[in-house]
């Protein structure tokens, strides 16, 4: 395995990691954070333009109507709930289109028709509390799971809604109706706990991940604006203090970037995110023996991860280590034959060296495996392509 290749990509915690163990009871005591921010470093983050909580989840009269439109037939709450969860999913009422990159306010979800889950859930909260609902943020404990873009390794996490009818405070209900409002509900996450995170909570995954697409930019000013101000509102949202970290090794202040780090694993010590960014940082800092012990403890924990091996397959894709990708993308197949991203690699790695009709038959599975029709539609072009060949 080329660890030396993997660690030189950056790993950013796009969208949000878990704060806690689902499990943990504890309280965990962390030093004040105040000194871990470098203001000086990054003159002029005062004058970004942040969202502020009202404008993120704000709805337009446009928003507001089509709540009203849409639940107004019916006079059950259950019946209502259903319908706008309906509505929202439907094509013919809401375009709304699944894009990995837009982190958009709740208005400019419902307007601009395209959103990633978390702002797609912050859309979908906004909505069901118009029109009256109890509306609680879950967060699905998943394991480390990647996607790539601009070169970078983006390090996904994942929630979903829970939507209540209100209740009489003066009757008692034995079994409360809901529903669960999930935009990526794969079958392997069924099974995985899950914990209510607060509208706090949500505000500052929001500002992280404003946050990462300024560093994809490369404007560390905005970004250290958007990072600084999720850590203001959520101190222990560890996945921001790596982001920050990351976004301090880039700016050349690696004292502060390790000391972000160490906060970080004082919040999650099994955050093998958080020692990767420090081996990586110890690397660039000459302290080699510490970086490979950090490495050694990370890839054991992470060998068994079907999406560890898929990123591996994508970064040597990248260098157009073809053999090497095949190896990887097989790895994750024998870990895990659920994920469409595993057919979808080992297509790739199988039309590079000339076998199409491996391609074809592993981006048929992956097509029969895509959990929304956005990814069913990319695979359709790509096997359409195929035949045209």
């Amino acid at each position: 395995m080329q660890w030396l290749s993997f660690i030189q990509n950056v790993f950013i915690s796009f969208i949000f990691l878990v704060f806690f163990t689902a499990c943990q009871s504890t309280v965990v005591h962390v030093p004040p954070s105040d000194n871990l921010l470098y203001d000086q470093g990054y003159s002029g983050f005062p004058q970004i333009n942040i969202e502020p909580e009202q404008q993120v989840f704000y709805l337009d009269d446009t928003a507001k109507a089509f709540v009203v439109s849409t639940i107004e037939p019916y006079k059950n709450k259950l019946d209502q709930m259903e319908a706008l969860v309906r509505a929202i999913f439907d094509r013919s009422k809401l375009n709304l289109l699944y894009q990995g990159d837009a982190n958009t306010t709740a208005n400019d979800t419902f307007h601009a028709q395209a959103a990633n889950c978390l702002s797609m859930s912050i859309m979908t909260y906004a909505l069901a509390s118009e029109a009256g609902f109890d509306v609680d943020f879950q967060e699905i404990m998943i394991p480390e799971y990647w996607t790539r873009r601009a070169g970078f390794s983006l390090l996904n996490g994942h929630i979903n809604l829970k939507m209540l009818a209100p209740t009489d405070p003066n009757v008692f209900v034995l079994n409360r109706r809901s529903y669960q409002v999930d935009f990526d509900p794969q079958s392997s996450r069924r099974g995985l706990p899950k914990r209510i995170v607060s509208k706090k909570d949500i505000l500052s995954m929001f500002y992280n991940n404003k946050g990462a697409d300024a560093v994809l930019r490369k404007d560390y000013v905005s970004a250290y604006a958007y990072f600084r101000e999720a850590l203001v509102i959520q101190p222990n949202f560890h996945s921001a203090w790596i982001n920050l970290g990351i976004l301090y090794r880039l700016s050349g202040y690696f004292s502060q970037a390790e000391s972000a780090y160490h906060h970080a694993l004082v919040l999650n010590s099994d955050s093998l995110t958080a020692m990767e960014n420090l081996a990586y940082l110890y690397r660039v800092t000459d302290r080699n023996a510490e970086a490979e012990e950090i490495l050694a403890k990370v890839e054991g924990q992470r060998n068994n991860n079907p999406y560890y091996h898929v990123d591996l397959g994508e970064q040597e894709m990248e260098q157009e280590h073809w053999d090497q990708a095949l190896a990887h993308f097989r790895k994750a197949l024998a870990l895990d034959r659920g994920k469409h991203e595993v057919y979808f690699g080992l297509a790739r790695a199988y039309f590079e060296i000339g076998e199409l009709q491996q391609s074809e038959r592993y981006l048929r599975q992956a097509k029969n495996k895509a959990s929304n029709k956005q990814d069913e539609q990319r695979y359709q072009a790509k096997l359409d392509f195929l035949s045209s060949l």
